[in-house]
């Protein structure tokens, strides 16, 4: 799971895009607990997501042309412009050429050879999210993509990350860790579309999960504040229980209640 012990090629941020920021925080406020703080009129219309005064993500409004409301997984890097360039040698592409960001740090939002949006945030003043990994938070990353293979391949040669097998009920699920902290610094997982009916047919991107308490107080609760059901209430064997959801506005995200390691 993810832990604030940041290293390069592991996730350190996370932030949504929305036609409707304050109906966003009122959503998320009242199905995690989060409040949003405006960065500030020099900021744009960005802010912070937090959580008991820590914050676990960013927000903001967004237009149709910048594309549908969605969430955005940013990855550390050492040198936003160097992956960038990384990027492109790999086929994939720069949506937003890297900038600075008010002296916070340095940010790009890169696409994988298969179009998939994904960000770098190389750090400054701010490191990445204040908490992750706890009750929510961010705890797990997912990038559902038609070749793992390709994608394995196109994210070691950007991000550094390691990709290995696990036993999982049905088959075997794809892993991935950055090189630095190995299989001990697991972050995520990449899943054929094929494998799974619901995501084949919205196509390919990466999807956050958020550790919750309770996976089915969450579900009802996001469905009464609006949200849609994507994926009910499911158990996963060794990982605990997870639901994949999306807010009013479309933005796709999961929640799990995670089955505590044995020891």
């Amino acid at each position: 799971m993810l832990t604030t012990r940041f290293v390069n090629g592991a996730p350190n941020w996370i932030d949504v895009g929305t036609p409707d920021i304050d109906g966003a925080g009122s959503f998320y406020g009242a199905l995690f607990g989060w409040r949003f703080q405006s960065a500030g009129p020099q900021a744009g219309g960005y802010g912070f997501f937090q959580l008991g005064g820590r914050t676990v993500a960013g927000g903001m409004q967004t237009t149709p042309e910048q594309g549908p409301p969605s969430w955005t997984v940013y990855f550390q890097s050492a040198d936003a412009a160097a992956t960038a360039k990384t990027a492109e040698e790999a086929h994939g592409t720069v949506l937003v050429q890297p900038m600075d960001v008010m002296g916070e740090g340095h940010m790009a939002i890169l696409a994988d050879k298969a179009g998939v949006p994904f960000g770098i945030w190389q750090p400054g003043r701010i490191k990445g999210v204040d908490v992750a990994g706890e009750t929510g938070s961010l705890c797990w990353v997912e990038l559902y993509t038609a070749d793992i293979a390709a994608a394995a391949a196109f994210y070691n040669k950007v991000l550094g990350l390691e990709t290995s097998a696990v036993p999982f009920p049905g088959g075997t699920y794809t892993c991935v860790n950055p090189a630095e902290g190995g299989e001990d610094a697991m972050f995520g997982g990449i899943v054929a579309l094929s494998d799974d009916p619901t995501e084949a047919k919205t196509g390919a991107y990466w999807l956050p999960y958020f550790e919750v308490p309770d996976t089915d107080a969450t579900v009802a609760r996001a469905e009464e504040l609006g949200g849609t059901v994507r994926v009910p209430a499911t158990d996963v064997t060794g990982v605990g229980r997870i639901a994949r959801l999306a807010d009013p506005y479309g933005a796709r995200f999961a929640v799990i209640r995670s089955t505590p390691p044995q020891t």
